[in-house]
């Protein structure tokens, strides 16, 4: 019976540690990534406010965070946005991080 039990716990553990923690990216790093992109543009002109949201993940099995525009948008204060990007890092599978950036006035 502790042959099994031991034998289930580890099972578990395998496959609790074989997810990964992700980001979009144009490209992947298997040990580490960071990248930048764009996201969306509009007509408005450039504004001096820039706002970010974020959300972050572990081992791909805990996901927090609002990585929204309107989040973004909302910490600066952003009424007319004229560019969004992204950044996006991970590390190792094990934790990633996602950033949207937000400009306008």
């Amino acid at each position: 019976m502790k042959k099994l039990i031991f034998t289930a716990i580890c099972g578990v553990s395998t496959l609790m540690l074989t997810s990964c923690a992700m980001t979009s990216s144009p490209v992947t790093g298997f040990v580490y990534q960071s990248t930048k992109g764009p996201i969306t543009a509009t007509s408005n002109n450039l504004g001096s406010k820039v706002g970010t949201s974020e959300a972050k993940s572990i081992l791909g099995i805990v996901g927090t965070g609002d990585a929204s525009i309107e989040a973004a948008a909302k910490s600066a204060g952003i009424k007319k946005i004229s560019h969004v990007d992204y950044e996006g890092s991970n590390i190792l599978g094990i934790y990633a991080r996602h950033t949207t950036i937000v400009y306008g006035e």
